[in-house]
């Protein structure tokens, strides 16, 4: 082992300089979803949804990160902390408000910007001050026919406390006065409710610019009427200003045991409503006296909690902007696909039974998993469906076609995480439904996610035995997302796969005994074991001479065992690329370290979600995707599967498109040090775009019906 090699091993985390903080990589990715909404060459109401996705992204960030780091500083702070971290809790906290304060400064700049060009496009965003006399008329009308019964304000003299307010809303402090009693004023509060009209309400242009688009935030609606609400106090002053707070969102679920695991979940729930704020943001306009009065009835001590913003928070209400009818506005369109394999009015299952199929979403169409589950609900010699869900659709098709195979009889068995995160209340709506419905709901795992996405239909076949047919994904069986997820699923029939595959079923039973897997890797087991030991292989023949490459895509990259690993096979000169989308901790180009590490993360109109592990295997080329990211969440604290990949021709094409990804310049950034966020540099004038040049690689594919009359080879050499 090199000095180099023995100095990785042997220094703990963060601090030495070998990685990137998760955090601070996880800031660097939202930057990357900034410039989405700085980009130019993105339509205009595509940057306005992108400054929605920032900001909903910053604010799980701080129900979820920010709040655990300000836990571990209060617990150091206590001396309670029962485990060693290799970092300053306060010094974090203090970097990440210095990354999102700069953040901020360049989210309303391209806002304002934003705003500006939208103007000049026609589409005018007003506020309660510029309404015509026309236009005011009809804003009091809208807000009494749709609005006011749902306006409930508190009055901050009379009210204890407001512990119990909700972090998914934002709010109006609003400021009372009588201009002849200046002494006398009065403070509330009122929720904004944008769940029952949305954010934004639509305007009638006047008639000199009748093609044009006027709106109004709910916020501005709600400020115009502000004496009409309080018309009972007789006040000739009002002002509001916009307040939003960000919760703790750790659950914790308590132990006891005379209580199911549902009942537990959604007294947990509750809690969370209730947690600590680790995040105030106002508006820089508010009065002391007012900001004053809101700390002390929010409880709120903590002066690194408190942010002064703009006048408008809630920026994720800016991915559902209005639509208007213009098409220079919006990316092109991208219709899902068909297969080539998969004609209309077709048997998926017969089809499934001659060849492995793979689909990509959202390239092409989410309908043919739903098409399956119907066929198998009502065909005669399907005896049993299992299926696993992690984040469903409100009103989900999926799990619809599994109380339609319950109803005809077939015996149908699910598991549906109910610790998925900000998910947790559908999926105690669905568990409900389906209990009722008879389906058998295998138990949630404590300590444990199921993270896997997983099909197993069994069926009695004409000869008298039983076949199994799968589906493995690496994204949700969520018709919702998966317009937007880009992601990579296996329909399969192979018995290397499929055995395997049912076997995860009988461990989500067995729990905490595993049962033995031939081909299939399933964390918390055996994945990170399985990554290492594939790089192993690699430093192996690098040394020896041979070709040794590894290709990884993943969402993030942030486990330090495999990080380390990923350092030692660069130094042995296996060439590594990495394609990760958000948190990455390595450090890619480091002279002697990672000099043989290219990273990429590409950010664009969809979520690159697929997580594919390619290894060169001495040439014979070993291919597989995943539903686990390279986390220790994910490698140690959920059941994950890595599935290989046998079918020659799905392992060409999965090449074809990472090979389209590591050549993009287009959307794709470097992850290199000191060079973090860079638009990729190519030696080409061609520009590559690689979600566009997927989508017409797999439109040719099916014009020219690519797959027709070939046969896929599932065997291995």
């Amino acid at each position: 082992m090199s000095k180099k090699n023995e100095y990785i091993k042997s220094t703990d985390n963060l601090e030495d300089g070998l990685f990137i903080n998760r955090e601070i990589s996880w800031l660097q990715f939202n930057e990357r979803v900034l410039q989405e909404a700085s980009d130019p060459t993105t339509p205009l109401l595509e940057r306005i949804k992108f400054l929605g996705i920032f900001s909903n992204n910053r604010d799980e960030f701080f129900r979820v990160r920010v709040a655990t780091i300000h836990r571990m500083n209060m617990l150091m702070q206590k001396k309670e902390l029962d485990y060693r971290i290799s970092f300053d809790p306060r010094k974090l906290l203090s970097e990440i408000y210095s990354i999102v304060e700069n953040q901020e400064k360049r989210f309303t700049a391209v806002y304002q910007d934003l705003t500006r060009q939208m103007k000049e496009n026609g589409i005018f965003i007003v506020n309660e001050q510029e309404l015509t006399h026309e236009e005011g008329k009809y804003v009091r009308s809208f807000f009494n026919q749709n609005i006011r019964s749902y306006v409930f304000p508190i009055m901050l003299n009379n009210v204890k406390n407001l512990t119990f307010l909700k972090d998914e809303n934002f709010y109006l402090a609003v400021e009372m006065a009588d201009t002849a009693k200046k002494s006398k004023t009065r403070f509330a509060l009122l929720k904004v409710p944008v769940h029952i009209t949305g954010r934004f309400i639509s305007l009638q242009p006047p008639e000199d610019k009748k093609d044009s688009h006027f709106i109004i935030l709910l916020d501005d609606v709600i400020r115009y009427c502000l004496p009409d609400i309080f018309s009972v106090f007789g006040y000739d002053h009002f002002e509001a200003y916009t307040v939003k707070f960000t919760r703790d969102a750790e659950l914790d679920i308590d132990n006891d045991v005379s209580k199911s695991f549902i009942e537990r979940m959604e007294e947990s729930l509750k809690q969370r409503k209730k947690g600590v704020p680790v995040r105030f943001v106002y508006d820089e306009k508010m009065p002391l006296a007012l900001l004053d009065k809101l700390k002390q009835k929010m409880r709120i001590t903590e002066k690194d909690t408190l942010r002064a913003g703009s006048r408008y928070h809630n920026f994720k209400d800016f991915m559902d902007f209005p639509k208007i009818n213009n098409p220079a506005f919006y990316f092109e369109p991208f219709p899902p696909l068909a297969h080539p394999l998969l004609p209309p009015n077709h048997s998926i299952l017969a089809i499934m039974r001659e060849r492995d199929i793979m689909l990509h979403y959202p390239y092409h169409s989410f309908q043919y998993l739903i098409d399956l589950l119907r066929e198998a609900s009502i065909d005669p010699q399907v005896k049993e469906i299992k299926m696993t869900f992690y984040r469903t659709a409100r009103d989900s098709s999926v799990i619809n076609s599994l109380i339609n195979a319950a109803r005809n009889g077939k015996k149908v068995t699910v598991f549906l995480e109910l610790q998925a995160r900000f998910e947790e209340e559908t999926n105690i709506y669905w568990v409900n439904r389906l209990q009722e419905e008879e389906v058998e709901i295998i138990p949630t795992i404590p300590d444990y996610k199921v993270h896997a996405k997983l099909l197993v239909i069994k069926r009695m076949e004409d000869d008298g035995n039983e076949l199994l047919y799968c589906n493995v994904s690496t994204g949700n069986f969520n018709e919702s997302t998966a317009t937007v997820y880009a992601d990579d699923s296996l329909f399969t029939t192979d018995p290397r796969v499929t055995k395997d595959l049912d076997k995860v079923f009988t461990l989500f039973k067995s729990r905490y005994i595993p049962p033995t897997f031939e081909n299939l890797c399933v964390s918390p087991f055996n994945i990170r074991s399985f990554i290492i030991r594939q790089l192993n292989n690699e430093i192996k023949n690098a040394r020896s001479g041979k070709e040794a490459w590894a290709i990884l895509k993943a969402n993030s990259l942030v486990d330090e065992e495999v990080a380390i690993k990923i350092y030692e096979a660069s130094q042995a000169g296996v060439s590594i690329k990495l394609l990760i989308r958000g948190i990455c901790v390595i450090k890619p180009g480091i002279p002697n370290l990672s000099d043989n590490i290219e990273a990429l993360s590409i950010v664009d109109r969809f979520l690159e979600h697929s997580r594919v592990f390619i290894f060169c295997n001495g040439g014979r080329n070993k291919y597989f995707i995943s539903s686990a990211d390279l986390m220790p969440r994910n490698l140690d604290h959920r059941i994950e599967v890595v599935c290989p990949i046998f079918d020659k021709g799905i392992q060409k094409e999965l090449m074809q498109m990472i090979q389209i990804e590591l050549n993009a310049n287009v959307k794709a950034r470097s992850l290199h040090d000191g060079h973090i966020n860079e638009y990729r540099k190519v030696n080409s004038d061609q520009r590559i775009r690689s979600q566009y040049e997927k989508y017409y690689m797999f439109r040719k594919m099916l014009k020219g019906n690519h797959f027709k009359n070939k046969t896929h080879d599932r065997s291995t050499e």
